[in-house]
């Protein structure tokens, strides 16, 4: 665990896109599940929650993940289309801090990732109505079952209510630690479809 690697502007690539791959990819190796992100949404007055995601797309049209889209957090994009991600490398001392609008992927996109998901995801997301209150775990497992033996021998479908989101970024912030809590911090803000690097006070 590092507390001394410096980071300068001018060591930042010109994409804040690009940046985050370089530390995404240098996680790679000390990172359990370098995937997973905090996403914060908050509802149309304001009210702020947060859980863990997984990323599924990393690239230059933005950063995406899949879930069910009548959950809280489905709610409140519904209700207020920005959000926040946050990835967190403890081992090499890193956070990156996104901001942006977030948008349901097209149907065709959210079928073909569902269609590669293990049978067993599959059949979770169709017997979960994500966030509402059941009576207990058994009543959960028995819709489970319910749909093994309705779909036994045929492909699961997609449910209408789950699939994918992406966010595209308008800001971005890359914090790296240093001793004394002297942490450095290297800000992009999308100016007029330009990319603006400045440096952050800790």
């Amino acid at each position: 665990m590092s507390d001394g690697t410096p980071l300068e502007v001018g060591d930042c690539d010109e994409s804040p896109f690009e940046q985050f791959r370089r530390w995404y990819d240098e996680a790679g190796g000390v990172m359990a599940e370098r995937e997973a992100v905090a996403l914060c949404t908050a509802t149309s007055d304001a009210r702020p929650s947060a859980r863990m995601v997984l990323l599924r797309v990393v690239d230059e049209s933005g950063f995406g993940w899949y879930s069910n889209y009548e959950s809280r957090k489905g709610r409140e994009l519904a209700e207020n289309p920005y959000a926040a991600l946050l990835w967190y490398c403890e081992a090499l001392g890193r956070q990156v801090r996104v901001e942006g609008k977030v948008e349901q992927v097209a149907p065709d996109e959210s079928d073909a990732y569902f269609a590669r998901r293990p049978r067993g995801h599959q059949l979770s997301a169709l017997a979960s109505h994500q966030s509402e209150e059941i009576a207990d775990r058994r009543e959960l497992e028995g819709r489970v079952a319910e749909l093994e033996a309705r779909f036994e021998g045929r492909d699961v479908p997609r449910p209408s209510y789950w699939g994918g989101y992406r966010l595209t970024p308008t800001r971005f912030e890359f914090w790296q630690r240093r001793e004394n809590r002297l942490h450095d911090r290297v800000a992009y803000e999308l100016e007029r479809a330009t990319w603006r690097r400045f440096r952050q006070s800790p």
